[in-house]
């Protein structure tokens, strides 16, 4: 009863060691679609924006508004 006490001491610490390994694992894995799906999000973002984002041919130059306030 020893010897099988012991083997199944051996199997348990196994069993912790692989859990752990899987658990590691996950949390990588979820790290990285977190960051696909963030990057996913912006690039939604900018496509539904692209048309109303100007082209730098219909850019109009900024007004320097300090002058119009000092007259």
């Amino acid at each position: 009863m020893e010897q099988r006490l012991q083997e199944l001491r051996e199997e348990f610490e196994r069993g912790e060691k692989q859990l752990a390994l899987l658990d590691q694992k996950r949390q990588e894995l979820r790290d990285t679609m977190l960051r696909i799906s963030g990057a996913m999000q912006v690039l939604e973002e900018l496509l539904s924006q692209g048309a109303s984002v100007p082209q730098p041919s219909d850019t109009v130059e900024p007004q320097d508004t300090r002058l119009a306030a000092v007259g």
